[in-house]
């Protein structure tokens, strides 16, 4: 037995299949005692180059026999019964086969190698043919879904061309066997479950029960995960005979949620024929599966679920998942209703939700918040996940088993929006991971008027999805059981293994992109089917009926139930006057607002900390509160010059920020820094992650050793995206109003590719959705002649957003870049003393002030060009001549403080300066306000660079050239005289 023992373990390939066979089919003690016996030796005299048979990848198989023959000799066939015989009696592997003695022979007087070596070719193929079989299993498992009956209109044209799915009784040959060989009876693999209770099938069995379960109304996506156990559980939840399989109930539910699915939209198009709702019909079944995940979540113990999706079928699930009263619905419609003073609103189909309801399945509170969205389709997608994540920390829940999120999309937005990769890419990184979202594609199959072969290159929308190995489950969404059971197997694949999961419900779009859509202008030939096709619910209730599931009375009469309640509804819709958009919110803040939705406290409290408090966090800053971690050199020194400024009772910007944040987090409100290279900074300035430079992956972050009792400090490194990371970071901090959320970018020009969220969601947020927002973004700005793409972080762009409101959010704050490191760009602890406030104007402190009437010149600027500009006036020798004010708060512009500075100075002329190009920067802005403030009383001139198309020169010496050009202008005291 030894000698077989060896043979088999020089030609068993290391692979990591031995964990999975637990899953499937236990071995006995003895197997598994074998198993760990296999000791890799030297190859004997015997070569195993002669037995070919036990070449490659038929050594698994081999083993799988000796392991059933290990369990019970009768497990497997007689020959290889005499086989491991023979072999542990020691005749080489080669030779140790005996076929069955026929009929009235017995096998006395064949002894020794001359009776062993008979028939050596029908042991080769008795292996080849199981290899043939365990080949045609695993075909099905990686390509059954090319063959499966996905698509309910039968004219999908998903082309798999270059894949030929060579599967099925027809393509046996491909893999060597033949007809005759159908009723053979085949040993089945532990990577199968399709035999139940038996270990071995006649082969024309084996394809039927694959066809049933992977080439029927389900098609998998799985074999590329790289996970084993991962791939069993799939395989068990589908290969199972008879597993998919719902009680009386269940089924009667299924019914009774497709009726209200089915008739609301219908309900909707008798009231409103001639308006935009973007229905649900032709993917009815939606509604159940989504209540199926909630339902199967919930059991599991999730009690908050965070949604996202497009506007087909928003207000279906508004109304029949999240339980959305239906007159206030149907008062949406009505287009007398007086807009509200919240804000301009919003399309009905782009409004969210939030509602807390006792889930009838597992008698469990449920918290189901539907994020607003603009018609940016896939931009919710970040922003769920950053709210998902927020809520997961505020509870507790590291790992997502109390608050999830399901995102919801189209198929074509899933295809082609590179949000959606940058999204997914998020979903397993530390600091952003939501511990699995549950996909849902609505796959219409077809995007507005473009049809799949021109809309993506990859067969399916839901390819994108491979890419963190997440499974699909393509399902026709006219078979609403086979729905259930998938989103069922969904629920539970993120229960256990808190990864993403995709369903793809293949379907169709009875009217066109809207209700006042003509579809068949462009899809004549698809159009035609979709007028043919029966109804999902009809198709349901007359299988249901056949079965003895539900009587047709009983159907009619849950039918005529919903009916009722929406006329009932309707009647109720009428009395609404007032469009309240409050009523949509879907991200509450409890006690922050008063009751008319209006912040209760808008006074600007004192900042200030004791200088205790100061000189602590500044020491945190400067030191390593763990032992022995070895840090850089360079890192030391610049520890050790934060320890001077402490000393000297100054900060710079990087100390600053230690304190802002050290301050809040002592004060318990937690503080998150996201974005690229935010743990160092980009510029090398921050460095709140000290990295161990013995020890790999030790860190320390000094930041969280403020106080015993601090809130936590979150800083992390993002992912190389700017809209994702962005989109993140605003769910995060729509959370909870207690919080200070900041996301940096690496240089304020990237916040470009991240414009959908800024111009969507934080700057008309709540005039839109009455979404309330704390999120800070800092954007590095400056024109230090690095180029076009490193300069500017577009302050125009915010400025024209800003509606100078005095509730105005969120905050955005143009950091420095070469201020990080000037010497005269520091502060006074005695700044950041008790009492003292923001400075949203900063006069000159220097002579001109101490005689305003002589001061010929008042020149207002904001941001680094200040420092420019006292070098160029101290080395002119007019300090007395030229005053230099900073607007450090230029929305909501600050009216007031600029005419103390305009009224001290009468004489003066006033000049508005900035590095930026004309057309680009804050004159736009502050010019027009600068001459409100003086009633128009003066002109207000103009020092800076001449207009321009690109944000700033690529060269060097234009850009010094630039600069010396526009102070020049700026000290110029003849310069703007006899203009107008």
């Amino acid at each position: 037995m030894h000698r077989l023992r060896t043979t088999v373990a020089r030609l068993r390939p290391l692979t990591a299949a031995q964990p999975a066979q637990s899953l499937s089919q236990p071995r006995s003690s003895a197997a598994e005692g074998g198993l760990r016996t296999f000791q890799p030796v030297r190859c004997s005299n015997t070569s195993v180059a002669a037995e070919p048979f036990l070449n490659g990848t038929s050594t698994n198989y081999v083993e799988e026999m000796y392991y059933a023959w290990l369990e019970n000799p009768r497990n497997v066939h007689k020959s290889w019964d005499i086989f491991f015989r023979n072999t542990n009696a020691g005749a080489p592997p080669g030779v140790a086969y005996q076929s069955p003695p026929p009929l009235g022979r017995t096998l006395q007087g064949l002894t020794g190698v001359q009776g062993l070596i008979q028939a050596q070719p029908n042991v080769e193929k008795l292996v080849e043919d199981h290899l043939a079989v365990q080949s045609l299993i695993r075909a099905y498992q990686v390509r059954g879904h090319h063959i499966a009956k996905l698509d309910p209109l039968d004219i999908s044209c998903v082309d798999f061309d270059d894949a030929p799915c060579t599967i099925g009784f027809q393509n046996v040959g491909f893999y060597g066997l033949t007809e005759s060989d159908l009723d053979k009876v085949f040993r089945l693999p532990t990577t199968t479950f399709i035999g139940g209770n038996e270990s071995a099938l006649p082969l024309r069995e084996i394809i039927h029960r694959l066809e049933t379960a992977y080439c029927q109304h389900i098609g998998v996506e799985f074999m590329f995960i790289n996970d084993v156990e991962q791939c069993q559980w799939i395989r068990q939840k589908f290969e199972t005979p008879g597993i998919v399989q719902f009680s009386l109930e269940e089924k009667r539910t299924l019914l009774a949620r497709m009726i209200r699915s089915t008739r609301f939209e219908e309900f909707l198009q008798r009231k409103w024929s001639s308006e935009k709702r973007f229905g649900l019909e032709g993917c009815e079944s939606l509604v159940p599966a989504l209540k199926t995940i909630i339902d199967k979540s919930s059991q599991s113990g999730v009690e908050s679920v965070i949604m996202g999706m497009p506007h087909r079928g928003r207000l279906n699930v508004l109304a029949n998942v999240i339980r959305k009263e239906l007159d206030q619905i149907f008062c949406q419609f009505d287009s007398k209703l007086e807009a509200a003073d919240e804000g301009s609103g919003d399309v009905k189909y782009h409004l969210g939700m939030y509602h807390k309801r006792m889930n009838r399945v597992s008698d469990k509170y449920v918290t189901l918040s539907l994020m607003a969205n603009p018609s940016h389709l896939e931009a919710v997608d970040p922003v769920v996940q950053g709210k998902t994540k927020a809520e997961q920390f505020y509870c507790g829940d590291t790992e997502g088993k109390k608050v999830m999120s399901i995102l919801l999309h189209g198929d074509a937005a899933f295809a082609g929006q590179g949000i959606v990769y940058e999204t997914f890419h998020l979903s397993d990184l530390p600091s952003y991971t939501t511990h699995g979202t549950i996909h849902v594609v609505v796959n219409n199959q077809i995007g507005f008027t473009t049809d799949p072969r021109m809309a993506r290159s990859s067969p399916y929308p839901t390819d994108v999805a491979r890419v963190v190995n997440a499974p699909i489950f393509h399902v026709n969404a006219d078979n609403p059981e086979a729905v259930m059971y998938v989103c069922n197997v969904a629920a539970e694949w993120r229960n256990t293994f808190h990864k993403d999961v995709v369903v793809d419900l293949v379907c169709y779009r009875r009217n066109g992109h809207n209700e006042m859509d003509e579809p068949m202008f462009t899809q004549p030939l698809m159009y035609k089917q979709i007028k043919k096709q029966k109804g999902v619910l009809q198709k349901l209730s007359e299988k249901l009926i056949a079965e003895g599931i539900v009587t047709t009375q009983e159907f009619e009469e849950e039918v005529a139930r919903y009916d009722r309640i929406c006329e009932e509804a309707y009647t109720r819709s009428k009395d609404e006057k007032i469009l309240h958009i409050k009523h949509w919110l879907d991200s509450p803040w409890p006690g922050f607002f008063t009751l008319e939705g209006q912040p209760k406290n808008m006074s600007c409290p004192s900042t200030g900390i004791s200088e205790d408090e100061l000189v602590h966090i500044g020491n945190i800053a400067a030191s390593v509160p763990e032992k022995d971690f070895t840090i850089h050199g360079g890192l030391s020194r610049i520890l050790k010059g934060r320890a001077n400024m402490v000393g000297q009772r100054v900060c710079d910007w990087a100390l600053g920020e230690y304190m802002a944040f050290g301050s809040l987090l002592k004060d318990g409100i937690h503080v998150r820094l996201s974005g690229q290279d935010v743990e160092r900074g980009t510029f090398s300035h921050r460095h709140h992650v000290l990295h161990d430079q013995n020890v790999d992956k030790r860190i320390c972050i000094p930041m969280n050793y403020v106080s015993p009792d601090q809130a936590p400090y979150t800083v992390c490194n993002s992912s190389l995206s700017e809209f994702g990371v962005l989109g993140f970071e605003l769910g995060f901090a729509m959370a909870s109003p207690d919080a200070l959320v900041l996301w940096e970018a690496q240089f304020g020009d990237f916040h470009n590719t991240a414009q959908c969220i800024i111009d969507q969601f934080i700057s008309s947020g709540q005039a839109k959705w009455v979404r309330q927002n704390g999120i800070v973004l800092l954007l590095p700005h400056g024109m230090e002649g690095m180029g076009p793409e490193h300069s500017s972080a577009r302050p125009e762009r915010f400025l024209q957003m800003c509606n100078d409101d005095p509730d105005v959010f969120p905050l955005i704050v143009f950091t420095p870049k070469s201020l990080l490191r000037h010497p005269e760009a520091k502060s006074s602890f005695d700044d950041m003393l008790p009492g003292t406030h923001f400075r949203r104007i900063i006069p000159d402190d220097g002579p001109a002030a101490a005689s305003p009437e002589k001061v010929k010149r008042v020149i207002f600027c904001t941001g680094k060009i200040y420092y420019e500009l006292i070098r160029e006036r101290k080395n002119r020798g007019m300090d007395d001549d030229v005053a230099v004010v900073r607007i450090e708060q230029l929305s909501p512009f600050p009216f007031d403080l600029v005419k103390l500075e305009t009224d001290r100075y009468l004489n003066a002329d006033l000049v508005w300066c900035q590095e930026e190009h004309k057309n680009q920067g804050y004159y736009d802005y502050v010019k027009p306000r600068i001459r409100t403030t003086i009633s128009h009383s003066r002109p207000v001139w103009y020092a800076g660079r001449d207009p321009a198309a690109a944000p700033a020169t690529g060269n060097k010496q234009t850009h010094l050239t630039e600069l010396q050009r526009l102070l020049d202008t700026a000290f110029d005291l003849e310069a703007f005289y006899g203009k107008v």
